[in-house]
Parts: C-alpha cells; sequence; structure tokens
C-alpha cells in the first residue's frame, strides 16, 4: 500500500508540473526549454495479472523537437534491488509505448537513498552489457536546504519540496520556518503578482502548498510543528487584506522584535505538549524566560526529538 508521504513526493510534480524546470538546475540537471508538461497514464501493464505502475509520467514537448521525451518519477523511500528490475522495465516499456526517450527520475527523502538510487544500474554479464540506466535524482545532499523566508516565497514549489526531500533532517524546524513565513510573505505579494510571474513561479494555490507538506512530513513532529506553524502564522492563507490576515501582520511585526522569542518559547512548550512529554514547572519557566534567540533554536531543534523535557538542555 502507498503510504500518504510517499504520494506526496511525486505528486507534488503533478500540482506544478513546471516544477521540473525550476528544480533540476538546482541539482545541476539541465532541463531543456520546453513547451509544455502533460501528465500521462501510469499504467505500465501488459500482460494481465501481472501489473506494473509508475509513480506518475510526464510527456514533455520541446521546442524543435518532435514529440518530446517522457519523463517518469519515482518516490523511493530506502534502497531497493528489486527496483532496478522494475525501473529498467519502466524504461523500456515506456520507449516502446511512446517511441520517445525515457528518462527516470527518483526522488528520496534521506542521503543513503538518493545515493543508491544515483548508482547507474547495468544490466548484462562479466563478458558484455546489454543495456545501462542512469537514473536522474533529487533528494538531500543533491539538492539545497531552503532556510530563508524570502527564497521560499521567490518559489513554493521549489522550497514545498525541500521540506519534504528534507523530512528526516536534524535541521527541519529552519525549513518549516522559512517556509511558513514564505507562504506568508507570498501571501501579502500575489496581489501584486502579474500572470506571467505567477506562471513561471508556479501559481498554486498555497492551501493546497500547505496541504502537501502536511501530508508529506508523515506522522510525527515535523507534521505537528507544521500544523502549530500554520496556526500561528496564516491561519487560512487569505491573501485579500481580510482582518485575519491584519492581525497576522501586526503580530508578525511584533515577532521581530522581543516577542519573537516568546513565540520560539511557546513553540517549544507546544511541540512538547503535543508529543505527550510531561513539562515540570521548572522547565516551562526556563524556556519562557530565555531570550537567546540561539539557545531558543537549539532547544526548538531537541523539542522534536527528546524523551524527557530536562533533555531540551543538554549538557547545559
Amino acid at each position: 500500500m502507498v503510504s500518504s508521504p510517499h504520494e506526496a513526493l511525486h505528486r507534488i510534480f503533478r500540482t506544478d508540473p513546471g516544477l521540473f524546470a525550476r528544480l533540476l538546475p538546482r541539482a545541476g540537471i539541465v532541463f531543456p526549454e520546453h513547451t509544455a508538461i502533460e501528465p500521462l497514464d501510469t499504467d505500465l501493464t501488459e500482460i494481465r495479472p501481472l501489473e506494473r505502475r509508475v509513480d506518475s509520467v510526464f510527456r514533455v514537448r520541446v521546442a524543435g523537437e518532435e514529440g518530446g521525451f517522457v519523463l517518469a518519477v519515482e518516490s523511493q523511500g530506502k534502497p531497493d534491488p528489486d527496483k532496478h528490475r522494475s525501473w529498467t522495465y519502466y524504461l523500456a516499456h515506456l520507449y516502446a509505448k511512446y517511441r520517445l526517450p525515457p528518462f527516470l527520475l527518483v526522488v528520496c527523502k534521506d542521503k543513503a537513498t538518493a545515493s543508491w538510487a544515483a548508482e547507474p544500474i547495468r544490466v548484462g554479464r562479466g563478458f558484455h552489457t546489454s543495456m545501462v540506466v542512469f537514473p536522474l535524482v533529487l533528494g538531500p545532499g543533491v539538492l539545497p536546504a531552503i532556510t530563508e523566508a524570502d527564497e521560499a516565497a521567490r518559489d513554493l514549489g521549489v522550497a514545498v519540496f525541500s521540506a519534504l526531500a528534507y523530512a528526516r533532517d536534524p535541521g527541519l524546524t529552519a525549513i518549516l520556518d522559512a517556509l511558513a513565513s514564505g507562504v506568508a510573505d507570498d501571501a501579502e505579494r500575489s496581489g501584486s503578482r502579474d500572470s506571467a510571474e505567477a506562471e513561471e513561479a508556479g501559481d498554486v494555490d498555497r492551501v493546497d502548498w500547505a496541504e502537501i507538506v502536511e501530508i508529506g512530513l508523515g506522522e510525527g513532529p515535523g507534521r505537528d510543528y507544521w500544523r502549530h506553524l500554520m496556526a500561528t502564522y496564516t491561519p487560512n492563507f487569505p491573501g485579500s487584506n481580510t482582518i485575519v490576515e491584519e492581525s497576522w501582520l501586526e503580530g508578525r511585526a511584533k515577532g521581530q522584535s522581543e516577542g519573537k522569542a516568546e513565540g520560539k518559547a511557546e513553540d517549544i512548550l507546544h511541540i512538547l505538549e503535543v508529543r505527550g512529554i510531561e513539562v515540570s514547572d521548572s522547565v516551562r519557566e526556563r524556556v519562557a524566560d530565555c531570550t537567546d534567540l540561539d539557545v531558543l533554536g537549539t532547544w526548538l531543534d531537541r523539542s522534536l526529538s527528546v524523551t524527557h523535557a530536562e533533555e531540551l538542555f543538554g549538557e547545559e
């Protein structure tokens, strides 16, 4: 059974097909100028009852090239030698079915899987190699993490993929902070962005992006922290000068000064509460009284994994 986080990691491209052209160059992969990117049928079954389905398939139309090419996208959670046979089959079948050059893009959530997926797949024996498959890979270590709100706001699709790709990274809180703030910044800017700019940036509804992030993070403290950020930053992503938005902007201005420390302290205590960690009065008081943002940031990261509240403070 395919898990929701698995679905989110490749369906993000169905939500915003133009994301390929904006994301792959960040990993050093050249993506050609194109005229359209169209989702295709994912059913690669030939003889029943054997059924094979690739996660997502797209046809990329390129000016000056008849037909363009086919791009298959696979979401991979861990190394699996059986996938080498499946991926080889997918490419061969797509080549025969569409008579277009096929490419395989594997999206991963951890460096070990990304490194494994990038290895060439060689089909043959010592005396002869019949076929070699070179997968394209996106994941931690291949793509830089986006931890700046301004960069996240410039392209939410790229920032969302960054959050999903680094969902298991210890620095996830900084990525989610930037993304949440970027979503809010984008809400402010959306009214002044013309249609050409919106198309270039993959103008997808901010509520859809927030939902993809929540599902893609899977169950755990990362998702809890994201839900808390959404309640804190932009409850309804209005982007229309409503009272809710104005209230958020006022709160944000306060958060840029002394209120920022208070907000981080509240986040730490909230995460511990959501995770069912008992918090003593002394711990609560120490967190609430701290005004050092660097220290609070360290405690915030630890709040996602500690088993006892006192472990927040490490060896301090």
